[in-house]
């Protein structure tokens, strides 16, 4: 099984983003969609600290940092960008005005609850930053990680056992390896397997009754 990079998990990602959407992008492994995003459609990507309409990275040599995302890293602005104040921002994920966000996760439950901001150790730097409000706020939630972490523990489970961001926010999980739906009642659809892993083989991953 030849397992995706993180960057075809990306561009996989932003293939799912229609037209005229308005998104966020987490910080992070999300921030790479911006750079797969297709030049032939009107995608509005948002920031939390108060930017709308995000371009792709810069250039090397290009950048400038008095323009970055929420992860401090530099970005380019597209034309008809705007800036604003964080709290209009935060109003705005608060609102419901933003069609998607993408964010990372440390786990993902088949009910869609979301845990990305601590894993709950006691030596854990939490990292809140607006994932709750993004969580709560979105019309969807994308989440971009691996399925397995390096022990070989699935983090798309039955239920979540780290600090809870948000609830039955979920809707799509990327990962290496396939694409999950989340479905009313639990239901956890396999709607690309990207990696040819085949049913067996991923259910075995995650410990899952999936449905194909």
């Amino acid at each position: 099984m030849k397992r995706i990079t993180r960057d075809q998990i990306a561009e996989r990602v932003a293939r799912d983003i229609p037209e005229g959407a308005i998104v966020n992008l987490g910080i992070g492994l999300p921030t790479k969609v911006a750079n797969y995003l297709p030049h032939d459609k009107d995608i509005f990507l948002q920031s939390e600290n108060g930017i709308l309409g995000m371009g792709p990275a810069p250039a090397p040599g290009q950048e400038d940092y008095d323009l970055v995302n929420a992860g401090k890293q530099p970005v380019t602005i597209l034309p008809g960008g705007s800036y604003f104040h964080h709290a209009d921002s935060f109003a705005m994920m608060r609102g419901g005005h933003l069609d998607i966000c993408v964010l990372g996760a440390f786990q993902v439950s088949r009910f869609g609850d979301l845990a990305n901001w601590s894993t709950g150790e006691p030596d854990a730097i939490p990292a809140v930053g607006g994932a709750m409000d993004l969580a709560a706020g979105a019309r969807d939630v994308f989440v971009m990680m691996e399925l397995q972490t390096k022990e070989g523990v699935s983090k798309l489970v039955d239920h979540c056992t780290y600090p809870l961001t948000g609830l039955k926010c979920v809707s799509r999980v990327y990962t290496e390896v396939a694409v999950f739906q989340i479905e009313p009642g639990g239901v956890v659809r396999v709607v690309d397997d990207m990696a040819g892993a085949g049913e067996q083989e991923l259910r075995r991953m995650t410990g899952l009754d999936l449905v194909f």
